[in-house]
């Protein structure tokens, strides 16, 4: 019971962490902080989009799911509804690369936007 419930966990950590590449700069607008954290991240999900890697949660969530007796998903809300979102079916190295350019093209343009915002108060300064 144990390893299936580390196993949905990385499963839902796993949604949370591409929710963060792909949104998260807009969390940068309000926590330039977060800036520390989400570059990184933003490359370490495109560098996996375009050259199909596999992230390590990937196999950290089998290994769970095989200790705690599993073959495969089954009936579950995060079963059902979040692993289709992280494993899409029928995912063609094609897609990844168009889901890699989105990834970004969404945080050229949150940086960007933060980058003019901060010439244009220098300017004004």
């Amino acid at each position: 019971m144990l390893y299936r419930v580390a196993a949905d966990a990385v499963v839902f950590m796993h949604l949370l962490f591409i929710v963060f590449v792909v949104l998260g700069g807009l969390l940068i607008i309000r926590w330039r902080w977060l800036m520390v954290l989400h570059l990184p991240a933003v490359l370490w999900g495109a560098v996996v989009e375009f050259f199909h890697l596999y992230c390590p949660l990937t196999p950290l969530e089998n290994s769970l799911r095989w200790r705690a007796g599993e073959r495969g998903y089954s009936g579950d809300f995060i079963e059902h509804y979040l692993i289709p979102l992280i494993y899409p079916a029928g995912l063609t190295p094609q897609t990844q690369w168009w889901l890699g350019a989105v990834v970004v093209l969404v945080n050229v343009g949150v940086y960007g936007g933060l980058l003019r915002g901060y010439l244009i108060k220098r300017k004004a300064l």
